[in-house]
């Protein structure tokens, strides 16, 4: 195992620190694992410059430290894993392929930017942008799974096309943001404007969220696929309503503004259409 301890918090300009990644670390001996690069502004500097280097030649990277400013960890990531103890930097597993990133703390905006395949856990709150398209980008997460124990800010899976995003506080505006495909569990609801413009793909709410008018009621029922998705996210840890005599999901289509394809769930433990 690889253990990086940061020496001191990283205040004003962030440092940039993508090789922090198990492709990079994996097979480099301590001496080489400490020259690797970082950036602080436009300044190249080492590792071992910010934080105390121990271990070597491993797949498995602990991390601790307050890791606000430092951003740009598990950049596009294929295998292995990071275990954060403490709050991690903007960026965090951005392009990510594979592997595992768990974060004991919080987490910044663009958590699992445009990421392709792995897991990440954060557990406290995140900033905005998870695992959304970066400005000017046709789409964003691809596939994966993440997820965020605490809230979470404004474009959740902005243009996701496929993939998993679960936020257990509540998130604010803008979830789903054109979304193109996948699935977002929002089991605190959301703010205004979930799902706009959105072309296809599944929201599913546990709490009851403000929809915009673009979306329009379906029905209410217990769908076949929740148990399924129900089962996948318990081994995740993660509980999901689905028994019909407990209550139904209320089920909205759009977003019809964009000709969307869409749905949105919302559950209702009563079985009554509010």
């Amino acid at each position: 195992m690889i253990t990086l301890t940061l020496k001191q918090p990283v205040n004003g300009v962030p440092l940039e620190a993508e090789s922090i990644c198990p492709d990079v670390m994996a097979g480099l001996d301590s001496g080489a694992l400490g020259a690797l690069p970082v950036y602080l502004g436009k300044r190249q500097c080492r590792i071992d410059d910010f934080f105390t280097v121990e271990g070597e030649k491993s797949e498995e990277i602990d991390v601790h430290g307050d890791l606000k400013k430092v951003r740009w960890i598990g950049r596009g990531m294929t295998r292995g894993r990071i275990a954060i103890d403490g709050n991690a930097g903007m960026h965090l597993g951005a392009y990510m392929k594979g592997g595992t990133i768990e974060v004991s703390g919080a987490a910044s905006d663009w958590v699992g930017g445009e990421m392709s395949g792995g897991l990440i856990r954060v557990a406290g709150n995140a900033g905005g942008q998870i695992g959304a398209a970066y400005r000017g980008s046709p789409r964003g997460m691809t596939d994966g799974t993440i997820i965020i124990g605490g809230s979470a800010g404004l474009e959740i899976g902005m243009r996701m096309k496929r993939g998993l995003i679960i936020v257990g506080g509540p998130v604010r505006d803008f979830a789903g943001l054109e979304m193109k495909g996948g699935t977002i569990v929002l089991r605190s609801g959301a703010e205004l404007r979930t799902g706009a413009w959105m072309q296809r793909g599944t929201i599913i709410s546990l709490k009851a969220i403000p929809l915009l008018p673009s979306f329009l009621y379906s029905s209410s029922y217990a769908p076949t696929f929740m148990g399924v998705l129900a089962r996948q996210l318990a081994s995740l840890g993660v509980n999901l309503p689905f028994d019909p005599q407990a209550g139904t999901y209320q089920r909205f289509l759009g977003d019809t503004s964009v000709v969307g394809k869409g749905e949105i769930l919302v559950w209702n433990p009563d079985g009554v259409r509010s």
